[in-house]
């Protein structure tokens, strides 16, 4: 039942910064479709960008898919599924004289 459990807030853990990153996606998707939309109307005046909602969204997004793709690199390096390039670097043996 343990395991069950703590696999279940590993799930919870991982599918909130996956719902983050689509709301961001959205917010950003709406903010241009409505300046796009907004511009083929006549009767509106306010015709600006909403860079508040469409920033908003962009911080969703990149903090969700950050969280995502720092987790996934975590897991590959441990299971050293990774290439070279992403080893972690360890620290170079100092020469000793003597």
């Amino acid at each position: 039942m343990k395991l069950l459990i703590s696999r279940f807030i590993a799930i919870i853990i991982l599918v909130i910064p996956g719902f983050m990153a689509m709301k961001g996606f959205l917010m950003m998707k709406d903010a241009a479709f409505l300046y796009i939309a907004v511009h083929g109307d006549d009767q509106v005046k306010d015709k600006a960008f909403e860079w508040l909602h469409f920033g908003g969204g962009l911080l969703l997004f990149v903090l969700g898919i950050s969280f995502l793709g720092g987790w996934i690199l975590f897991r590959d390096r441990k299971r050293n599924y990774v290439g070279p390039r992403f080893k972690k670097k360890r620290p170079s043996k100092p020469e000793t004289s003597g």
